[in-house]
């Protein structure tokens, strides 16, 4: 059982002209099984020889969980080293330091967003420590944010390059600060 383009096909001729016979003209006969044959060697050597796109995720190293039995004193960092960022629905709450917290906020935008704050935050941490690698970010999500929003942010990390930053739950007084702040901010 072949499949076969052209060819006779069997059947009489409709209309013979009479005269002068002619020799029958053949077409001719191709058969196509060896196409599908060669079509199903190229799909299975091309399927075989591209690579697979890996997905593209952004690296988040994660210290080992301490337990309870662990006896690790975490390590003392100075206050004027550390932002922590709390990340809301398209906007960015944020204070430095732990003491006597001043919250402000701002958003993602590329002209006076996160990004400006953590570059400047860098160049007074440079400034007063003399490297601006000291400076280290607390990543704390709202419950109003989206996924996006933590997408963003770590973005915003992997742009300024900054190689220190912790992801970390937020306290339920840091939440009722981000709703006075909001409360403040409507009734001015």
């Amino acid at each position: 059982m072949a499949a076969e383009v052209g060819g006779d096909s069997g059947a009489p001729k409709k209309g013979k002209k009479k005269g002068k016979a002619r020799k029958p003209r053949k077409r001719p006969r191709i058969d196509m099984t060896p196409m599908v044959d060669l079509g199903f060697l190229l799909l299975t050597f091309f399927v075989l020889t591209t690579t697979m796109s890996t997905p593209n995720t952004m690296p988040v190293v994660v210290p080992p969980k301490i337990t309870e039995k662990d006896e690790v004193e975490p390590p003392k960092i100075a206050e004027g080293k550390v932002i922590t960022l709390l990340v809301g629905r398209g906007k960015v709450y944020y204070y430095t330091g732990i003491e006597k917290p001043e919250l402000h906020q701002t958003d993602f935008s590329p002209q006076g967003g996160v990004r400006r704050v953590l570059l400047q935050r860098r160049q007074e941490v440079a400034a007063r420590y003399g490297n601006p690698d000291e400076m280290i970010v607390i990543i704390k999500m709202l419950d109003e944010a989206q996924y996006k929003d933590f997408v963003d942010i770590l973005d915003e990390m992997n742009i300024i390059q900054q190689r220190k930053y912790a992801l970390v739950d937020i306290t339920k007084e840091e939440a009722e600060m981000v709703e006075e702040y909001k409360k403040q901010i409507k009734s001015s």
